[in-house]
């Protein structure tokens, strides 16, 4: 994934700059602008699904006709987009797309020394092994960075090739939270609160929020879709169980994640809505139909 990854990073490391070092303002910014720069595959997908969206009845007339004959319903099928110039996997493409960059931003964020600092990979290898000996990391990961920064900036491991001034650069102090940090729950909530615990809060609340509206607006184009309740919950609480067990840093990007992605895809929702394009589509079949009646009756 490098060539994913590194000319991401020189973004990354440029707005980083850009806020003098401050790492939560630079992964908002930067998660902003890899939205910006991936919508027009969003609004692909939208309209990919639009144009599905309009042959559904078309479908359904093809199946009740075809009955139990799948052969000849995909035959028929296929017919059928060919000459509307529509495709099924016409909204897969560009989802892939999405994803691969999306685990490439992760990547970035997750490895700041890496991407931020330019740090080699060996002494990042030191550092990692040196704290897992010590009991002081569980695992070594991509995310183990922050918690190597946490380690080195406290003061409870020493690596030659990286000191604790060569981290100064690098802000990960966001309203007096310590972004390397990794929340560590506690049922006695009131007694044991820790002000790390508002990251996966609000990572939670802003995954809640995104469902709710994009559910609603489904709803309001596709009522006959499937209810999706179930999974409108179990993602925002598995977020929230997985945000407890990550630096802080990472729970801040899929709080920015949520609100920036989410919102931009409630515009599409109602730029690009399926029922709207439809019936603007409709709109051009009939005035076109019109114009040629009206020509047919002037000659």
């Amino acid at each position: 994934m490098s060539f994913i990854n590194t000319p991401l990073g020189y973004i990354l490391s440029w707005l980083s700059s850009i806020f003098a070092g401050n790492f939560a303002a630079a992964v908002f910014v930067f998660t902003l602008l890899i939205n910006l720069v991936m919508l027009p595959l969003t609004i692909k997908s939208q309209k990919s699904s639009a144009q599905q969206a309009r042959l559904k009845p078309r479908l359904e007339a093809l199946k009740k006709k075809c009955g139990d004959d799948k052969v000849k319903f995909n035959q028929e099928q296929q017919a059928l987009m060919q000459q509307e110039n529509v495709s099924m996997a016409g909204g897969c493409l560009p989802m892939m797309i999405r994803l691969v960059i999306m685990w490439g931003v992760y990547a970035v964020i997750t490895s700041p020394l890496t991407y931020i600092l330019g740090l080699d990979s060996a002494s990042l290898a030191d550092a990692a092994y040196a704290a897992k000996d010590l009991g002081l990391l569980t695992n070594v990961t991509t995310s183990s960075e922050l918690s190597i920064y946490n380690l080195i900036q406290s003061g409870a491991i020493e690596v030659a090739g990286i000191p604790a001034s060569s981290l100064t650069a690098v802000d990960f102090n966001l309203f007096g939270i310590n972004l390397t940090e990794t929340p560590t729950f506690d049922f006695n909530i009131f007694k044991n609160f820790q002000t790390i615990w508002l990251i996966p809060i609000f990572s939670f609340v802003t995954a809640i929020a995104s469902s709710i509206a994009t559910m609603m607006i489904q709803k309001k184009t596709n009522p006959d879709a499937p209810r999706m309740a179930g999974m409108m919950l179990t993602m925002p609480i598995l977020s929230l169980v997985i945000a407890f067990t990550v630096p802080g840093a990472v729970g801040l990007y899929w709080a920015a994640s949520n609100v920036i992605s989410g919102g931009l895809q409630l515009i599409m929702q109602i730029v690009y809505n399926p029922n709207r394009m439809i019936a603007m589509e409709q709109a051009k079949t009939i005035i076109k139909k019109n114009k040629a009646e009206a020509a047919i009756i002037n000659k």
